[in-house]
């Protein structure tokens, strides 16, 4: 099957070189070529722009870092969108707003285009070994007809329902990674104040009732203090400023929401932006930062 991938960053690569795994033909366009090296040795073909990986496919599947990045991928100069055959169907993996969401399906089905939204829950690890989890927003038939596909890059697939509610559900779980991140940080940095070693509070904490499971996954990077990105620091930031963004749009107002952003964005400014998020902890318990 021809298939068409834009974004091939962290996460993007690695769902992109299990979808050439498969034997499938791989239409690619990244704005940095150096990240389309690897697939390019492997068969893919890269093209110069999105609007030549829509001639050659009938699916473009999209992996960006932000609403603006997709919006100029899909509608810009060079976009795929106006080359793309009625009846296609893009699918897009980036993590976005709902709202962004809701009006780029919209304006695609104005030009006859299909569209999914299917952000993934994951990180570099479930990336590369094909276990990601999907949160689906579509046409059913549309997902179905995707289904084989987004099952080689993950192993689960669920359907929440009409276009953005899977953004919906992204945002919900991005939203509480963002908090609980920074909440495990925080009690690090009061235990160690108080003389607990860190080594002991990472042998108590981490898997007990009060400890989001997934912090056991970031054991590691703390102990050694080893911050190579699986999700990097920015755009966790980057998805807390939409997540409160989204929730101004609903009437929702998100005080620990609005509180962690802060956090981060100072974590950012003190250069932590391109280190994975669990980073967080560095920063909170190195003096002189906050």
């Amino acid at each position: 099957m021809n298939i068409g991938f834009i974004g091939l960053g962290l996460m993007g690569c690695r769902m992109a070189d299990n979808l050439l795994k498969s034997g499938n033909q791989l239409y690619v366009y990244n704005r940095s070529i150096e990240k389309a090296k690897s697939l390019i040795e492997k068969g893919a073909t890269v093209e110069i722009s999105p609007a030549e990986v829509a001639k050659n496919v009938s699916i473009i599947f999209t992996m960006l870092s932000e609403p603006d990045v997709v919006k100029e991928a899909a509608f810009g100069n060079n976009g795929f969108i106006e080359k793309m055959q009625p009846g296609s169907l893009w699918v897009d993996c980036s993590t976005v707003n709902p709202s962004f969401t809701k009006k780029v399906a919209e304006k695609a089905k104005m030009k006859g285009i299909r569209f999914i939204d299917a952000p993934v829950a994951g990180t570099t690890i479930p990336a590369e070994k094909g276990e990601l989890t999907f949160y689906i927003g579509g046409d059913p038939d549309d997902v179905e007809e995707c289904r084989p596909l987004l099952e080689i890059m993950g192993k689960k697939i669920i359907y929440m329902g009409e276009n953005g509610k899977g953004t919906s559900m992204k945002m919900v779980i991005n939203l509480l990674l963002a908090q609980a991140m920074v909440t495990f940080s925080e009690g690090m940095a009061l235990g160690e104040s108080l003389g607990i070693s860190k080594e002991k509070l990472l042998d108590i904490l981490p898997g007990s009732p009060v400890v989001a499971p997934f912090i056991s996954a970031k054991k590691e990077k703390i102990i050694k203090e080893d911050f190579e990105p699986e999700f990097p620091l920015k755009w966790m930031l980057k998805d807390c400023r939409l997540a409160s963004t989204t929730g101004y749009e609903n009437d929702i107002y998100l005080y620990l929401t609005n509180t962690v952003k802060e956090i981060y964005q100072h974590a950012v400014k003190r250069g932590f932006g391109e280190k994975d998020f669990s980073s967080v902890y560095k920063f909170l318990t190195t003096k002189g930062n906050l």
